[in-house]
C-alpha cells in the first residue's frame, strides 16, 4: 500500500520539474499519508465529491439544454482505460474521478428534463380550476398546491401544471377537493439580489410554474375526470397529516402544541413568528424541520423497542439475529415516517442515509462510516442533483462528515479506561455523555457554519447552550413520545401522549425564549461570495474525509476562505427585479429604503449588508433616505451623486438630466442621457442589480447574465442593456458616472418636495 501511495506522490512531484531541497521530505510526507488513505479505503468518498463537482459545473455554466448523450459518452471514454490501469493507481484514480464528474453532469441534465414544465411568463389574473394536492394551514388562512386544470384561458403549452397559492378566508377545504376560484398568479420570483436565494430555481424542480393568491369566492366542484391514483393517494396522505396536526396542536394548545405537531407531521404553518424567532436564536430550529435528527431518533426508537421486546423472549434472544431483525423493522418504520411527514427533500436525504446505515447492520458492516455517507450522498444527488445547491444538503452532510471524523471525542471514549471500577465507570459514563453532547453540538456547528452564514447571513453564538439544554429533552422525551403517539393514534389512545410531548416542547420553547433574550443572540454578518464558500467547503472536505496527516491540507483553503469571507462585497445600491424599489446607502453608512420595495426583499438586502434591522424599521426612515412624490423618488449617495426612481413618464425629462443612476419599471425613452439607466427591459434581462460606488463610477453585479438560457427562467424579450448609448459592462466592470453634456448632476435642492401619496 505504501508503494502505491509513493508511486502516486512520486508521479505528481516528477511533473513539477527540478526538485528543491525540501521536495523529498514533502514527497515522503504525502506518500505516507496517501498510503494510509489507500489502506483505510478512504478514496471512495472522493467519488461523491467528483460527482458533486459535475453537478456544480452544470448549474454554474450551462447555457441552453445540453444533450444527455454528451456527458454519458464522456463518462464512457473516461472509464474505457480503467481495466488497463491496474499498475498505475494515479491514472486509475483520475479516470474514476473524471467519470464520476461526467455522471454528475448527466444526472443534472436528466433531472432537468424530467421536471420540465411550463412557467408563467407574466402576472395574470383569471379563473383557476384544479385539484388541491396539498394544504398547509396557517395561523390565518392556508397555502395550497394545486394541480391546474385550467387558468385564464391559457393553452396547455403555456399553462403551469402546478401552482402554489394562499388565501385568508375560504370555506373548509381539504386535499383532493376540486376547486374553482379567481387567482392572481405571477412567475416564481427570482433572487432578490445578485448571489441570493433563487426561489424560481427551486420552484422549477418542484414542478411549480406560478405562485400567487386566490381572490374572491372559492367553490368546490366535481372534477371533470377522476384524478390519477397517485394524486388521490397523495391527497389522502396530506389530509391525514393535517388531521393529526390539528389533533396534536389541540391536545396541548398554544405554540407548544404547534411545535409538537410540526415535529411529528412536518406541518409548520401553525408556528407563530415569535416562536420561530426564538427557536432560531437558540440555534435549535433544525429540530422543527423533519431531517436527520428526526430520522435517526425515529429509527433508533423503533430499533430499541423491537430489540428490547425480542430480548425478553429467551428463544428469540438465543436463536434469532434480533439486532438484524430490529434493523429491518427500523428501516420500515423510518420509511413510513418519512412518507407520513411529507417526504420533502431534506427528509428524503436523511432517509437514504439512515437506510444505508441500518442496511450496514444487516450485512455486518460498520453502521456509521464515511463510505456509507458517501454512498448516501451519491444516491441523494443522483435522485435530486439540485439539492446540492441548497443549505439542507450542505448542512446535513457537512455535519455528519464532521461527526464521523470526530467520532472518538463525541463517543466519550476518552473517559473510559479498561479495568476501571464501578464508580469510575459511572463517572466516566456521565462525563462522556456531557462532553459527547457538547462536542456533538460544537462539531456540528463548526461544520455547518460556512453554509449557514452563506445562505442566511446569521450565526447564533449561544447555539451550543441551546442545543445542550434542549437535545436531551428531544432525545429522551419528545421523539419517543412522537413514536409512541403515532402507534397509539389508530386506537384513539394518543391524546395523553401528545399532552406529555407538549409539556416537553413547552420546556424547549421556554429555554429558547430565555436564550433569545440574551444580548446578541443572533448576529447578522455581511454576505460573502461563492468563492469563499467553495474554499471553506474544500477545507471541510479535506479536514473530514482523510484519516491521515493529509488532513493538514485543509488549512490553506480554510484560511483563505475565512479571509475572503471576512472581506465581503458591500454594495451601496440595491435595485429590486421589478424596478419598484431600491435601497441606498446613506451618509450614516446604513441602507435606507427608496420607493416601494417589499418587506421580504428589503430584509434580504439588509442581511446581505450585515444589518440586523427589520424592514419595518428601515421603511420608517424613508424620508431620511430621499424624497418622493407622485412622479418618483430621489436620493443621494454619501459622495453626493443623485439616484432617481421614476414612477411616471413625466419625470424622465428632469431625472434623466441630473441623476447618476436612473431606476424605473417603465421603458426609458431613447433620449434619456443618464449615465446609468436601469429600466424595465434591463431588469427583464438581468434581474435584480447591485452597485458599489467608487471614484471611477459604479461596479455592477447582476442576478443573472443577459442572454444565458436556463430552464427555470423564462426567456425575456430581447431589449437594450441597462446602459443607454453604450454596451452593457461585464459583471464587475466599473461604469463611468460623470454626467455628460446633456445635463449636469442635480444640486442639493433639486429633489421634489411633494409628499408621497
Amino acid at each position: 500500500m505504501r508503494r502505491i501511495g509513493a508511486r502516486l506522490a512520486g508521479g505528481a512531484v516528477a511533473l513539477a520539474g527540478p526538485r528543491p531541497a525540501w521536495a523529498p521530505a514533502l514527497r515522503d510526507w504525502f506518500a505516507g499519508g496517501l498510503a494510509r488513505e489507500v489502506e483505510q479505503r478512504r478514496l471512495f468518498p472522493w467519488l461523491a465529491v467528483a460527482f458533486g463537482t459535475g453537478i456544480l459545473v452544470f448549474f454554474a455554466g450551462v447555457d441552453g439544454t445540453p444533450f444527455l448523450a454528451a456527458p454519458l459518452v464522456g463518462a464512457a471514454l473516461a472509464l474505457a482505460p480503467v481495466p488497463f490501469l491496474g499498475a498505475r493507481p494515479g491514472s486509475l484514480a483520475l479516470a474514476l474521478a473524471l467519470a464520476a464528474g461526467f455522471l454528475g453532469f448527466a444526472a443534472a441534465t436528466w433531472r432537468v428534463g424530467q421536471v420540465a414544465a411550463p412557467i408563467l411568463s407574466r402576472t395574470t389574473i383569471g379563473p383557476l380550476t384544479g385539484m388541491i394536492e396539498a394544504l398547509d394551514e396557517r395561523e390565518v388562512g392556508a397555502r395550497l398546491v394545486i394541480r391546474v386544470e385550467s387558468f385564464a384561458g391559457l393553452d396547455p403549452a403555456g399553462r403551469p401544471h402546478r401552482v402554489r397559492v394562499s388565501f385568508r378566508t375560504a370555506p373548509p377545504l381539504r386535499p383532493g377537493d376540486f376547486i374553482a376560484a379567481t387567482a392572481r398568479l405571477l412567475p416564481p420570483p427570482e433572487a432578490a439580489r445578485p448571489g441570493g436565494y433563487d426561489f424560481a430555481r427551486d420552484a422549477y424542480f418542484q414542478g411549480i410554474g406560478a405562485v400567487g393568491s386566490l381572490i374572491g369566492a372559492i367553490t368546490v366542484q366535481a372534477p371533470p375526470a377522476p384524478p390519477p391514483l397517485r394524486l388521490r393517494l397523495a391527497a389522502l396522505l396530506d389530509e391525514a397529516r393535517n388531521a393529526l396536526t390539528r389533533r396534536i396542536a389541540q391536545a396541548e394548545g398554544g405554540q407548544a402544541g404547534a411545535v409538537a405537531a410540526a415535529l411529528v407531521t412536518g406541518k409548520r404553518g401553525l408556528i407563530g413568528p415569535a416562536a420561530n424567532d426564538a427557536l432560531r436564536a437558540a440555534g435549535i430550529y433544525h429540530v422543527v424541520s423533519i431531517s436527520g435528527l428526526h430520522m435517526v431518533l425515529a429509527a433508533g426508537v423503533v430499533f430499541w423497542l423491537v430489540r428490547a421486546v425480542l430480548a425478553l423472549i429467551p428463544f428469540c434472544a438465543l436463536v434469532w439475529p434480533i439486532k438484524k431483525i430490529a434493523a429491518g423493522f427500523a428501516m420500515l418504520g423510518v420509511t413510513a415516517y418519512c412518507a407520513f411527514s411529507g417526504w420533502d427533500i431534506a427528509a428524503e436525504r436523511s432517509l437514504i442515509m439512515t437506510l444505508i446505515m441500518l442496511g450496514a447492520i444487516l450485512v455486518d458492516r460498520p453502521a456509521l462510516s464515511m463510505r456509507n455517507l458517501a454512498l448516501a450522498a451519491l444516491i441523494a444527488l443522483a435522485r435530486e442533483p439540485e439539492g446540492l445547491l441548497g443549505p439542507s444538503f450542505q448542512m446535513s452532510f457537512g455535519a455528519v462528515a464532521g461527526l464521523i471524523a470526530c467520532a472518538r471525542l463525541i463517543g466519550g471514549g476518552l473517559f473510559r479506561r479498561p479495568g476501571a471500577g464501578r464508580i469510575e465507570r459511572l463517572v466516566g459514563t456521565g462525563l462522556g455523555a456531557v462532553t459527547g453532547t457538547l462536542a456533538t453540538t460544537l462539531v456540528a456547528q463548526i461544520a455547518t457554519a460556512p453554509f449557514a452564514t452563506y445562505h442566511f447571513q446569521t450565526i447564533q453564538p449561544f447555539g451550543l447552550i441551546g442545543n445542550a439544554l434542549t437535545l436531551p429533552l428531544v432525545s429522551l422525551v419528545v421523539m419517543p413520545a412522537a413514536v409512541i403517539g403515532i402507534l397509539a393514534y389508530p386506537f384513539a389512545l394518543d391524546r395523553p401522549v401528545w399532552w406529555l410531548m407538549g409539556q416537553a416542547v413547552g420546556g424547549m420553547l421556554a429555554i429558547s425564549e430565555w436564550i433569545a433574550g440574551f444580548d446578541r443572540a443572533t448576529l447578522v454578518l455581511p454576505a460573502f461570495g461563492t468563492g469563499a464558500l467553495v474554499l471553506l467547503a474544500a477545507g471541510l472536505l479535506l479536514a473530514t474525509l482523510p484519516v491521515s496527516r493529509l488532513r493538514w491540507l485543509a488549512l490553506p483553503p480554510a484560511l483563505l476562505g475565512l479571509g475572503l469571507a471576512a472581506m465581503p462585497d458591500r454594495f451601496d445600491l440595491y435595485i429590486d427585479r421589478q424596478g419598484g424599489g431600491a435601497a441606498v446607502r446613506g451618509t450614516d453608512g446604513h441602507l435606507a429604503a427608496l420607493g416601494s420595495p417589499s418587506a421580504f426583499v428589503l430584509e434580504q438586502w439588509l442581511k446581505a449588508d450585515g444589518d440586523g434591522r427589520s424592514a419595518k424599521a428601515v421603511i420608517g426612515g424613508v424620508a431620511q433616505s430621499g424624497r418622493c412624490d407622485r412622479l418618483g423618488c430621489t436620493a443621494r449617495l454619501p459622495d453626493g451623486r443623485a439616484i432617481a426612481l421614476v414612477r411616471d413618464r413625466r419625470a424622465f425629462a428632469e431625472d434623466c438630466a441630473r441623476a447618476a443612476v436612473l431606476i424605473t419599471r417603465l421603458a426609458a425613452p431613447p433620449t434619456c442621457h443618464a449615465p446609468l439607466v436601469i429600466d424595465r427591459r434591463a431588469l427583464a434581462a438581468h434581474g435584480a442589480v447591485a452597485l458599489r460606488a467608487d471614484r471611477a463610477g459604479f461596479t455592477v453585479r447582476y442576478a443573472h447574465d443577459e442572454g444565458r438560457s436556463v430552464p427555470w427562467r423564462p426567456s425575456p424579450n430581447a431589449g437594450p442593456s441597462p446602459v443607454q448609448r453604450t454596451e452593457m459592462p461585464a459583471p464587475g466592470a466599473p461604469i463611468p458616472s460623470e454626467p455628460d453634456a446633456a445635463g449636469p448632476e442635480a444640486g442639493p435642492g433639486d429633489a421634489p418636495t411633494e409628499p408621497l401619496q
